[in-house]
């Protein structure tokens, strides 16, 4: 597990922050944003997880939360001005969400959506600072339909690790490591 973390610690800074040098405009744009950072995509997938941990209806409604909720913040984000603490919340949401997984504890549903929600609105208003500055739409359209593949990736995973004892909460442990060796490197 040591060496994980280590691993994780020595690869992961240079992906944290900002995903400098990708294109900003268009459907192809959208859809490579979340991929470009392992805050987003790691944070995207631990969705996932946890929605196969809570049930069918989680399912649907755990990314359906957190994509509107994204949406809505990537509107925010567009227009400004820049919401404080946008970063730092997309780390608390590997961190916690890797957490909520590891633990495998059962946590209230509307307490998990409301969370999503927040994290979703984090992680919009990172999508639409960053977006372009005209042809929102397209490029809201790519980051909605990545996050949504993301998180059916976590939940399948989700559900094809259920069957193996404690291999849903190590990966949700690992990516919790993830989240704090990227918040330690920014």
């Amino acid at each position: 597990m040591r060496k994980i973390v280590t691993l994780a610690a020595l690869i992961l800074p240079g992906a944290a922050m900002a995903h400098p040098g990708h294109q900003t405009a268009g459907l192809v744009a959208g859809l490579s944003h979340p991929l470009s950072g392992a805050d987003h995509a790691l944070a995207m997938i631990a969705v996932g997880l946890l929605a196969s941990q809570l049930g069918v209806r989680a399912l649907w409604a755990a990314p359906l939360a957190f994509v509107a909720s994204m949406l809505a913040g990537s509107a925010l984000g567009h227009i400004g001005p820049a919401l404080s603490g946008v970063e730092p919340m997309i780390l608390a949401s590997v961190i916690l969400l890797g957490a909520a997984v590891a633990l495998a504890r059962p946590l209230p549903f509307v307490s998990v959506l409301a969370m999503l929600a927040v994290f979703g609105l984090a992680h919009g208003a990172a999508h639409g600072a960053e977006g372009p500055a005209a042809g929102l739409l397209p490029y809201a359209a790519g980051f909605a339909a990545a996050t949504v593949a993301l998180h059916g990736l976590g939940a399948g995973l989700g559900l094809a690790l259920a069957r193996l004892p404690g291999a849903q909460r190590a990966l949700g442990g690992m990516t919790m490591m993830a989240g704090v060796a990227l918040a330690l490197a920014g």
